[in-house]
């Protein structure tokens, strides 16, 4: 029996679709889920959800032996696990609220913010020290458990820990799965039938190829982005390929705010309908969401089972029964994009067999990608130096080089901005000294 502890199970709708997809497959049924949350409240709600879900996979015929237990300590989850799943959001709305309004009021615009750009290093700022220290615990609890994490910056997360632990961690995202099945519905193909490769970086992962039996479907990409109503559907990351060539992973909202070109500018922004303060939007539904499950739960309605696409599941499924698989993992780069850099966490091909988890090289990318790609590396190695080190320079430095604050900011607007946020996260981040520079 798999013990599996969930850290910020309190994020329910996503404790609810890993449940259902690791009690979908009949070896995982005698799966323990140990849950961990801050939040007393959201806590229980996440242990009557799992309850629930373990009762009605019951009845169809699996989770024969599944149990749960909840837990405001997490080295009593920690303790024995044998998969520890990350999903932590440091600071909630309230943070994101921050990394939103104050760079707003200096004119710089973002949509998600939780991967690149200001909003992103300050959400590493947060998160870093939290997963560092889950880790450092699975050191002495669960030495050779595997950290599979979904907390972003994804990127930025699991750099730090390769720095600063042994733990085998590595970072599982959608973008991937999501990415590849729309492009064969562009391109006219059934997903099924098709076979594709990338590698970059995650949230900038590049589509390198995409076939159906053994034919090229760039061409029908091409011709498909000429259609008004397809073009719509993506105008970002199509104009992205129009000019570098290979379709990004992570969608248009997501891309707009990785690359210099389109943020600053209110006609591009209007052009590309790219939706500004998205991610708020997003956080404010997702507490309403929340109160839908609990109160769906309290009502004892039944509840939906469908399968997701995410990756943690059949990883768990696969060196559970020492079976073989495949997903893409953002891992640290030991010589598996050539020519990225070597500090810096990249998405690639991964294999999973009797051995563990297993990176595959991939060699050089396209020129065009890396160097589009090494412009967000820059970012994320300054501001886990920060996190790590407290060195307050490096997060004026991550926000200075970043492409979309960069675009739209002056060096003046950028440290007095980042003082603003330092002040205003106080309490969430490290204590930051500067120790070369003068704002």
């Amino acid at each position: 029996m798999a013990k599996v502890a969930m850290i910020g199970a309190g994020s329910v709708e996503f404790t609810r679709q890993l449940t259902i997809d690791i009690l979908s497959y009949p070896e995982l049924g005698g799966t323990h889920f140990a849950l961990v949350d801050i939040d007393p409240e959201r806590l229980k709600t996440a242990q009557t959800l799992v309850g629930r879900l373990i009762g009605q996979m019951r009845a169809a015929g699996l989770a024969a032996q599944a149990t749960v237990s909840a837990h405001l300590d997490r080295r009593e989850a920690l303790s024995g696990a044998d998969y520890v799943i990350c999903m932590i959001q440091v600071g909630g709305l309230e943070a994101t609220l921050i990394d939103f309004r104050i760079p707003a009021r200096y004119g710089l615009r973002q949509t998600i913010a939780d991967t690149l750009g200001v909003g992103g290093v300050f959400r590493a700022l947060r998160t870093i020290p939290s997963v560092v220290a889950i880790a450092r615990d699975m050191e002495d609890l669960c030495p050779e458990a595997p950290l599979l994490n979904y907390a972003n910056p994804m990127a930025m997360v699991v750099l730090a820990v390769s720095r600063a632990s042994s733990i085998k961690a590595v970072g599982l995202c959608h973008s991937v799965q999501g990415t590849s099945r729309r492009l064969a519905r562009f391109a006219g193909a059934p997903f099924e039938e098709v076979e594709f490769a990338g590698a970059g970086i995650n949230h900038q992962n590049w589509i390198l190829s995409l076939t159906h039996r053994g034919r090229d479907l760039y061409p029908a990409l091409w011709e498909a982005m000429k259609d008004p109503a397809v073009y719509a559907q993506d105008k970002v990351r199509w104009e992205i390929m129009r000019r570098v060539g290979y379709f990004p992973t992570e969608s248009s909202e997501h891309s707009a705010e990785y690359v210099p070109w389109f943020m600053k500018s209110e006609a591009e922004i209007a052009r590309l309908d790219i939706p500004v303060d998205e991610y708020i939007r997003r956080s404010e539904a997702n507490l309403g969401e929340y109160d839908e499950m609990k109160a769906a739960l309290a009502r004892g309605e039944r509840l939906d089972l469908e399968r997701s696409h995410e990756y943690a599941a059949d990883i768990i499924r696969c060196l559970e029964g020492g079976t073989d698989g495949s997903f893409y993992g953002n891992v640290p780069n030991t010589g598996l994009i050539t020519n990225l850099p070597a500090d810096a966490c990249v998405e690639v091909p991964c294999l999973i067999d009797r051995a563990g988890l297993r990176p595959c090289p991939v060699g050089d990318l396209p020129p065009q990608c890396a160097a589009i790609n090494r412009t967000n590396i820059s970012v994320q190695q300054l501001a886990v130096e920060a996190a790590l080190t407290g060195d307050r320079d490096r997060v004026y430095q991550a926000v200075m080089v970043d492409p979309n604050a960069s675009a739209t900011l002056t060096l003046d607007q950028t440290w007095s901005m980042v003082d603003e946020m330092i002040e205003a996260h106080r309490g969430r981040i490290p204590e930051l000294k500067s120790h070369r520079l003068r704002s």
